[in-house]
């Protein structure tokens, strides 16, 4: 990636579209812009243009955004075309042609980072706002995008720039007489606050991974007990084969469900049975590690077929199928995919366990990047707490803890220590 010039993109829709985006960002923005759409029109604000003032490709909005006050910090600019295909083009040969050149995947939001404009974990919202299919993660993407999890981290990594500045006193300045040689008597209760908020925030962190990855609900049963016809049938469509050949299914196949706009993922698994056919005993393999793994089975059982007994757990659904050839005894919910009988029962059951895993509001934490930096936060403030007595030591665990959050957001402090300890201590005499 290159930094220092000027860069062009396409940001909307490939053509052909009603409208589209076109993208520039750095130093010589304004230059072209100007050569080729005449005077700058107010900051941000739309004012309509011809675009190419030697030959007229279009006639179209134009936005310009001088630096600091755009989405990457440089000078930015944005038109707005008619999304015709051989406009786009020759618009952005036009673009190119006067100096700018084609960016690479990301990179205009390589360069807000760069610029301090997002942080990561603003990027990673916005990556996951750009992905999100149901309302849960639309909200839960756009609290992340929007800078809540950054706020939060940031609470904490004030506090420990406090903490470590206290230490670093009495470290480097204890012979000052304005410094006093012991830790204040609420430092460790300081720690102890601290490591608990952090913790509580990594609680909510199943929450926000069931809300971005979605609930993986396993299919699970013996062979011909309708597995495939019931994935069909909540689906509403034929993604499955369905045949009465035993060991039709063999690999796991996953689809999408939006339920009450929670992300469900339907797992259609090989039916679980004793086989000497190598590929379908490495299918019944994955089948039970995909049931192991799943947040929710739905356990089939056929009048016509024998029974694969299956274990109960709290998340598990004992489900009938085929209720139109009878009904199996014990079962939670009989449905049929021939007269569609039960179907919303299966739904309302599913869901009623999807909300006691997904939480009612957005989840800031989401990703393993983020349980890791927590995690090892924690245990960083844990070891520091039992260090007290070994000033130096603390204080190695409390700079190993702050390093663990500005990995997080993508910074690692340096002169921050220094600047809050003379910011709060009288020592630059």
């Amino acid at each position: 990636m290159r930094s220092g010039d000027t860069i062009v993109a396409l940001s909307s829709g490939a053509p052909p579209s009603g409208v589209a985006v076109i993208r520039l960002s750095g130093p010589d923005t304004g230059a072209i812009l100007h050569d080729m759409a005449g005077a700058l029109p107010e900051p941000r604000r739309l004012a309509l243009r011809p675009i190419g003032r030697d030959s007229l490709l279009d006639r179209g909005l134009v936005a310009w955004f001088p630096s600091p006050h755009s989405f990457t910090g440089e000078d930015c600019a944005e038109l707005q075309v008619h999304g015709s295909p051989a406009g786009v083009r020759a618009i952005l040969k036009l673009l190119t042609g006067k100096g700018a050149r084609l960016a690479d995947a990301g990179e205009f939001t390589r360069r807000a980072f760069e610029n301090g404009k997002l942080d990561l974990l603003e990027i990673e919202g916005l990556g996951d706002l750009l992905d999100a299919e149901t309302e849960n993660q639309r909200r839960q993407a756009l609290a992340r995008f929007e800078g809540g999890l950054s706020q939060r981290v940031d609470s904490w990594r004030n506090q420990l720039l406090d903490l470590r500045a206290e230490i670093e006193a009495r470290l480097d300045f204890s012979d000052e007489g304005d410094v006093a040689d012991a830790l204040p008597d609420s430092f460790a209760d300081s720690i102890s606050s601290l490591r608990a908020d952090i913790g509580t925030a990594l609680a909510s962190l199943e929450h926000g991974r069931i809300v971005r990855e979605g609930i993986r609900v396993a299919l699970a049963g013996p062979p011909n007990s309708g597995k495939s016809s019931l994935l069909n049938a909540l689906a509403k469509s034929d993604i499955a084969i369905v045949t009465d050949e035993a060991g039709t299914t063999r690999d796991v196949r996953e689809v999408p469900l939006d339920i009450n706009g929670q992300l469900y993922i339907l797992l259609d698994l090989a039916g679980l049975r004793e086989t000497d056919s190598k590929a379908e005993a490495e299918g019944v393999r994955r089948a039970r590690q995909a049931i192991a793994q799943a947040d929710i089975v739905l356990w089939l059982h056929a009048p016509d077929i024998a029974d694969a007994g299956a274990a109960r757990g709290e998340r598990d659904i004992k489900v009938g199928t085929k209720r139109d050839l009878g009904a199996v005894p014990d079962m939670d919910v009989h449905v049929s995919v021939q007269t569609g009988e039960g179907l919303d029962a299966l739904l309302h059951r599913m869901q009623a366990i999807g909300d006691t895993l997904s939480s009612g509001e957005p989840a800031l934490l989401s990703r393993e990047r983020d349980r890791h930096a927590l995690e090892s936060a924690v245990d960083a403030l844990d070891i520091a707490a039992r260090q007290l007595t070994v000033p130096e030591l603390a204080a190695e665990s409390l700079r190993i803890a702050s390093q663990s959050l500005e990995r997080l957001v993508g910074r690692l402090d340096a002169e921050r220590v220094l600047d809050r300890l003379f910011a709060s201590f009288c020592i630059g005499k």
